[in-house]
Formats: C-alpha cells, structure tokens, sequence
C-alpha cells in the first residue's frame, strides 16, 4: 500500500497568548506612560518589530530531533510542539519543544505510550491537551508493515501524559494526508487518502469527555470540494476553509469555505479578474495555510514543479487574494545545508509525484519601510524561507512560525523561520462610504429613473468620482438648474460653489435617468460607494435577471469593473434551471458574452439533452432555437482574444483622482487652515470623520469655511494633505515628520479606528534620521511629544557632526536651538568638545 505522499498540515487552535521577541530600540530615558489627550502626546519606544518581515530562527539541533518533513505543528501558550513526521530514513514519534521567547530548543517531557511511528497525521490544541489523529505509519526504509491509522491520542501538556482514547462505535475510515481542526469543542477530520483512494467525507467527534463521545460523520452540502488530500485547513470568521491540493490526478487552486452551524460548503471563485486584485496562488499541494485576525495565509507546497517562496494572503471580508510583500529588511541570507538523505532513501518516501525534482521559486517582493533611526543599531540580515513542501505552521500571538520541510533536492530541513503580521487595523475606506450610502445623509443629487420615475438619492462627489457618464448627466443637470433660475431671479452672490446661504440647505439636484431601474440602479449605486455588490441568492431566475439588468446599466454607463463583477455572478449562477430564460433575456437585452456563455453551456454534452426536453425550451423564439440547434451541430471555432481585460478603476484609484483634481469642479467646503483655504466635499469628509459628520448634522457654517486643528493644534500644510489623503482613499503612507502631527487625529476627527495612528506610530519609530531629525525636532517641539524631542534630540548629539552641516539648522527657533546646546552640554566630555570643535 503506497503512502498518499502529501501531508494536510493543520492549525493550531488559534492565536494563543505569548510574547514574541523583538528588536529593542536604544534604551533612552523616555516617558513611557501614553496619554489619550489629544492635547498632549507621548510615544512608547518599548520593543517593535517590523511588520511582514521574517526571521530565521536557531534551526533544531540535530541531538534534540531529527531534519523532518510531513510531521505537525502546533502553538501552546509561548511553545511550538513538533510531532512525528519522517527524516528520510524512518517515520517518527517524538516530541519536540520551541520556545519561542527563548528561542530554544529541547524534547518535550513525555510519559505513558506515545503514538506509533508517523508522517501525514492531523495535530491540533483544545484546551490544554494536544490532539494527534490519523496518519500512515510503518517501516518505510524495507516498505514493510505500512497502512494508515485511524486511532485518537491526547497529551497533556501540563503533565506530559500520552493517552489513547479507545472510542466505541464506528469510526471514520483510517487516512492520512488529511485536514482537521478544532470548532466549538469538536474535532473536525475531512477528506485525505486511505491507502486506495482520496477521500471527501467528513468526521467530528467531541473532546470535552472521552468517556461520553463518539465519532459521528457529517451529512455536508452545498459545493462539497473534491476528493482530495496534501491540503491545509484554517478556521477564520467562525468558517473552515480549505485550499488546493490533490484531487485525483487534479491539483486545484480552488477555495472552498464551510459553515459549521448549516454544515454547507461553498466554492469561493478564483476567476480573479476584479477589484484589481492579483490572482489566487498557483495549484500546489504540500503547503501550509493559517488564519490571522481576518486573512488566510498561505505558504510553500508544490507548484507545477516549482517550490515557491512567496507568501499569498486571502481577506475573508473582502474576498480578495495579494502576495505579501516582506519588509526590505527580510533579506536570503545562506541557508543552513541539511544532509542529503539517499536517492533509495528518498525514492522511499516520495510518490511519483514528488520524485520528479522541483525548480526553486524565488518571487520575492520588497516593501521598503525607510531608513531605520541612525540610534537604532544595525539588524542582523533575516532570510526568507526558500521553497519548501510538507512543512508545518502554526500561529502564536501576531506572528506566524514554520519549521521543516522538504526543501530543493528532496532534503529534509530543521529550519525555524518566524513569519511577524501587520498589526493595522484594517482600511475602513469601504465600509465608510458605504454607510454613507445606505443612511442617505446629506445628500445632494436626486436621480429620476425610468418611466415610473422612481427617485435615488445619493451625492454627487461620490458619484462624479467614480463614473464619468454620470458626471456628464450631473453637469448638464447643473447647467440646466442654473440656467432656470437666471431666468427666475437675478442670482445672489455665493461664497463656494454649492454652500447653502445663511443655513439653509440648497434642493436636491434632480438628474433624469430614463435607461434605468430604481431596483438594479440601486445595486449600481451600491457599487460605486463600496466597489461590491450584495450577491443575491445564486442561481434564483429573479435575481439573475436583476444582475443582468445590472449588467446592461455598466455597459451603458462605462463601469468596467461592475461589468466584470456581474458577469461573473450570472456566468457562476447558470444552471439547467434557468440557463433558457437568462439566454433569452441575455438575446433580448443585446447582451453577447452572457447568450455566448448560455448556448455553449446548453451544447455541453451532459446539458444538451436536458434541456431540449424542458417545457422552456418549446416556448424559446424560434432564432434561439435554431441558434442552439446550429450550435450543437457546428461549435464555432474558439478564437482565443489577446486583448487584455479592462478591469477599470478602483474606488481607491477614483477617490485619489478626484482628491488630486477631477473633483475640484464638485467642492462645496472650504477648509481654513492657517488662514490657507483648501476646497473639499463635505460628503466626503462626512463619511469619514464623525466629527465633520457631526458638525455638517447640527449646523453649517454660513460662509462654508470651517477652521482646521488638531485640538489646540495647527499642522503643517504637507501634513494636512496627508490627512486628506487618509480621509478620501486610506492612504497611510507619508514623511515621518507628518506622522508626528497627525498622530492624535483620530482622536479628534472621530475616524472609526486608530489605523492611522498605528500607522504613525510605526512610522516615527522606524524612520527617524540625521536627514529628517530636524524636521521632527520641530514638529515634535510644535505638539509637546516630549519623548519624541528627546529621542531626536539624542541622535542630535550623538550625529552632531553631520546634523550641523544641515540647512535647516539655520532655520530652527532661537528656543530649539538653545535646547540643542543644553544636549550637547549634558552629553559630552570636555574632550569630546575639543574633538568636536576641530572636527568643525
């Protein structure tokens, strides 16, 4: 019986407690307390650790445990526990131990009668046991003695005790290579190999009383995946997800979501054409995939006869995937070699799949963060993981740890690399404008649709930045409004475009639209605040018909990406159901890709003799008919397009555009900063700050002008711009000496989480440099951020030499100056100033 030569590499339960080391910063005498006034500031230069950058870890001694692949891991409170697994030569069964704060290896205790010999079985933590199931076991170096298990064993970790739990009843079909995890105090098993045949069945079995549990299996629904194994599982959002591996012959790169509470299985489409996002990862098996916060990571495996390197991440809210990008500082350094295991040993252990060699992907991308403080001292060279497949991962605190593998050549690796997440809150930018949209306030753009002339409210600064037809109906409504009231009364003077005299609000503009819906232009609107639309219930004839109606309105209005969203929803939602009146109504509408895919879904053979005995089909016009019936004879030749798909524009990549310039036309706020206006959208600003909400609710300033600070504050103009940047598409990114003034505004502007702030913080930590110092010095002085004048104050000193021959030391205060001097006098010896003057 051969081995299923894959391994589905579980999670742990979850992100469990535990610190993680970090880079320290230079121990400076700061206040290390942290006030939420939005008047005074402090910062914590306590330990950070640079987001996306991975670190290679002391590799396992060879005197505590084997170079292995196809073993688990999993994460216990600060530990990381390596089970079984096979180094090339035989299976194992012992227990290692990582401490992750001490980055230290040894054998974990253990007492009572471990687990046989294993590769390719299932580990996970509940409570404070872990749970090993499953896998294939025996002699692999003379192929004697092989099979896989079904049996269960716990260890606990407080006492080291190995126990099997002896389980009556029937049992799930002894596997390896499968999936499991652990959901409201069950162990979940799905699918994997069992020794003939790849599996797609399911099992749970409760772990709170061994004495009172059984092993049931699941009735699943829905989009069951595939028979198949060599897959990883991750539990996120109350959800399991599974991704890729083996299915037959088949390697896939699908998706697949299930939900505990209704027991349904959902396919997620990979067809990744929309929001301009990249695509999934390539099919592979033998990776690795964990959950953190919202996001699906996804590791290694084998590719096409590629072993890659890069590291995919999937966000389960907004159904996107994107290669992380490391930090600069994630550099390859030299790998450690692990001995190569024999061409007889290897041929052993790997299936002809695995045996045919793997190229080395190195598809690494770089995120430069900046130059690190010139206090800071200078960090050992991290490396990336190279390729891998058959590994393990788990999850402690914010940070994602590997061990193993099998890595280029078919060797064995011992290797710990430590893998640290992005911390920010997630961009709000979405869900913002789209709670403006369905509270309708402020609104100021009124749309008559169709024959019934249905009213949609909406605002036109959304509006005109993300469609250019509708701006075109928006600016000859204006026109025409203007025009008429010229020849009603003799215009007032206005003080901006659009600002309502003395408090009271201007009428709605009313723009007529005759080739739309109130229904499917509502779905439209919805797009343009969010970038989404809520998908109705698949393959329902009603909602299929309005996404088409959707359809025709992104064709008419130029709304590529809306184009290519609903064209994906119906072409994912034709069935034998309703593929006849979606190709009519698709014939009707004028709507060719959508009739294209219709009829070369009816010619299929497994399609085409359903359908024609349909009573649908007796009722279809007879150009359809004789349409099909031609099709079904004659396909037409499939002429592969090179054009590329036009995916369009992003809400991100409109409101940028229309920050920058398109919107300026559509301004309807002046903003007063230091007495320097800056025109804005009140819309806008609304959907972002609660504060400008808040103000624009319960009054308007008559003159349309609102004075800007932050609290008692003024910041600079190229800060202000930053903010501006933040509010209308969630940009972060900016020079470190603006971080310093924006760093209390969301306290004060009422955003809806403190990314901006994390964002600032992180920023002035990392980026502090002899170029910068004194821009910050100043800002710092400008906020009272007192431990931040220290801190550059400190790298004034200990940098004066290059500092002094800075520009904008002239230009300091005569108060920072002086305090630049008393540094100086505190620092540095008598002989330290003699060496100072000659040097200058």
């Amino acid at each position: 019986m051969a081995g299923p030569g894959g391994s589905g590499v579980p999670v742990g339960a979850g992100a469990l407690a535990g610190g993680a080391r970090s880079k320290v910063a230079p121990s400076v005498d700061f206040d290390h307390s942290c006030s939420d006034s939005v008047e005074y500031l402090t910062l914590n230069f306590g330990p950070f650790e640079t987001v996306h950058r991975w670190r290679r870890l002391p590799p396992c001694d060879e005197f505590v445990g084997a170079r292995r692949s196809k073993h688990t891991v999993v994460a216990y409170k600060d530990a990381i526990y390596v089970f079984g697994g096979d180094n090339g030569k035989t299976m194992l069964n012992d227990l290692l131990r990582f401490d992750v704060k001490d980055c230290s290896w040894c054998r974990a205790f253990t007492t009572g009668t471990p687990p046989a010999p294993r590769y390719h079985h299932s580990a996970v933590v509940y409570g404070s046991s872990m749970f090993v199931f499953g896998g294939y076991t025996g002699d692999i170096y003379s192929n004697s003695n092989l099979k896989n298990k079904n049996d269960l064993f716990e260890y606990k970790f407080a006492t080291g005790q190995w126990t099997e739990w002896k389980i009556e009843g029937r049992l799930p079909v002894a596997r390896s290579a499968h999936g499991a995890t652990v959901y409201s105090d069950k162990l979940w098993v799905f699918a994997g190999y069992d020794g003939n045949a790849r599996l797609n069945d399911m099992w749970t079995i409760g772990l709170q009383d061994r004495e009172l549990t059984c092993w049931e299996e699941v009735a699943q629904s829905g989009e069951i995946p595939p028979s198949c194994c060599n897959f990883p599982v991750a539990v996120c959002r109350d959800k399991m997800f599974v991704f890729s591996g083996q299915s037959g012959a088949k390697i896939t790169n699908s998706l697949f979501q299930f939900e505990f509470k209704d027991k349904t299985w959902t396919r997620i489409p990979t067809e990744h054409l929309l929001r301009g996002s990249p695509p999934p990862p390539q099919r592979r098996y033998g990776h690795t995939m964990v959950a953190f916060d919202r996001h699906l990571y996804v590791f290694g495996g084998a590719a096409d006869n590629t072993l890659p390197n890069e590291l995919h991440c999937y966000d389960v809210d907004f159904q996107t995937w994107e290669v992380v990008q490391p930090s600069s500082d994630s550099e390859v350094g030299g790998a450690e070699v692990p001995e190569r295991a024999s061409a007889s040993e290897e041929a052993l252990t790997l299936t002809s799949e695995e045996r045919g060699g793997f190229k080395k992907s190195r598809d690494v991308f770089g995120l430069d963060f900046g130059t690190t403080s010139a206090k800071q001292p200078t960090q050992p060279a991290s490396e990336l993981p190279s390729g891998r497949l058959f590994h393990a991962a788990a999850v402690i605190s914010d940070a994602m740890y590997i061990f193993g593998g099998t890595v280029d050549n078919n060797i064995r690796s011992g290797e710990m690399y430590r893998f640290q997440f992005s911390c920010y809150p997630k961009c709000t930018l979405h869900e913002d404008y789209g709670r403006l949209w369905e509270s309708r306030q402020f609104c100021d753009v009124e749309f008559v649709l169709g024959e019934k002339e249905e009213c949609v409210q909406g605002h036109v600064a959304i509006v005109t930045a993300r469609s250019r037809w509708l701006r075109r109906k928006i600016m000859q409504a204006r026109e025409w409004q203007a025009q008429k009231l010229e020849e009603e009364v003799v215009p007032a003077p206005r003080e901006a475009p659009g600002v309502a005299v003395s408090g009271v609000r201007p009428p709605l503009l009313r723009v007529a639209i005759r080739e739309a819906e109130a229904r499917s232009f509502e779905v439209l609107m919805l797009f343009l605040y969010t970038d989404k639309i809520k998908y109705p219930r698949k393959g329902h004839v009603e909602d299929v018909l309005l996404i088409m109606d959707v359809y025709k309105l992104a064709l008419s209005f130029q709304l590529s990406r809306l184009e290519q969203l609903c064209r994906q929803y119906i072409e994912a939602s034709v069935d034998l159901q309703n593929v006849l009146v979606v190709c009519e109504s698709a014939a009707k509408l004028q709507l060719g890709q959508l009739k294209e895919h219709c009829l070369n879904f009816v010619v299929k053979e497994s399609h085409f003799n359903q359908v024609i005995m349909m009573k649908e089909f007796e009722h279809l016009s007879s150009p359809l008919i004789v349409e099909i019936v031609r099709r079904k004879q004659q396909p037409p030749p499939r002429t592969p397009s090179d054009q590329p798909v036009d995916i369009g524009t992003s809400l991100i990549q409109d409101m940028k555009a229309y920050l920058e310039g398109a919107g300026a036309e559509f301004c309807d706020i002046t903003l007063l900063l230091d007495g320097h206006p800056r025109p804005a959208h009140k819309a806008i600003l609304a959907a972002r700050s609660s504060y400008f909400e808040a103000m624009f609710r319960s009054f308007m300033p008559e003159d349309g002008q609102v004075n800007i600070s932050i609290g008692e504050m003024v910041p600079s103009r190229q800060a202000f711009e930053s903010m501006l940047r933040y509010i209308y598409y969630g940009e972060v990114n900016m020079p470190p000496e603006d971080s310093l003034y924006l760093f209390a505004a969301p306290y004060y502007y009422g955003f809806y989480n403190n990314r901006l702030q994390a964002y600032c913080k992180q920023n002035l930590e990392m980026n502090v440099t002899v170029q910068n110092v004194l821009q910050i010095l100043e800002a710092a002085d400008k906020t009272q951020a007192l431990d931040m004048k220290r801190h550059c104050l400190h790298i004034i000193v200990h940098q004066f030499t290059k500092v002094s021959k800075l520009p904008t030391l002239r230009s300091l205060s005569q108060q920072l100056l002086l305090d630049i001097i008393d540094s100086l006098a505190s620092h540095i010896s008598d002989k330290q100033c003699a060496e100072l003057g000659a040097d200058i």
